[in-house]
C-alpha cells in the first residue's frame, strides 16, 4: 500500500502526517479516513478547488489531470505545475509527498 507523507499544515496537520492507502483510492479519501479533515466542498464532484493539494514527490505515478480539473486548477490559490485536485488524483503503487496550501478559495468553510 503506498504512503502518503503531508506536510506540515498549521491547521490540519501541524506536525505533518504519514498515511496509508490502497491503489486507487484518491489522495482526499486517503487523507479523510485517515483523520485529516481536508476541505472538499463540493463532496468530491471536481466543482471546486478546495481540496487542492502540491504534489512535492510522486505527481508521474497519478492518474492524468483531465479537462475537467485542468480548468478548475486554473483557479486555485497557489497554483503550481504540481497542483492537483486530490479528489481527483488517485494513487497507483507509489509513496507521495503532498503539501496542502495555506489558503483556499473557499468562502465558507464546511463542515464535513
Amino acid at each position: 500500500m503506498p504512503i502518503i507523507k503531508i506536510l506540515p499544515h498549521a491547521e490540519y496537520c501541524p506536525d505533518g502526517a504519514e498515511v496509508s492507502a490502497p491503489a486507487g483510492t484518491s489522495i482526499c479519501e486517503a487523507l479523510l479516513e485517515n483523520g485529516i479533515k481536508i476541505e472538499h466542498a463540493c463532496d468530491m464532484s471536481c466543482a471546486c478547488t478546495t481540496c487542492h493539494v502540491v504534489v512535492r514527490e510522486g505527481f508521474a505515478s497519478l492518474n492524468d489531470l483531465e479537462e475537467t480539473e485542468e480548468d478548475l486548477l486554473d483557479r486555485a490559490w497557489g497554483l503550481q505545475p504540481q497542483s492537483r485536485l486530490s479528489c481527483q488524483a488517485f494513487l497507483a503503487q507509489k509513496d507521495l509527498v503532498v503539501e496542502i496550501p495555506k489558503y483556499s478559495l473557499n468562502h465558507a468553510k464546511e463542515n464535513h
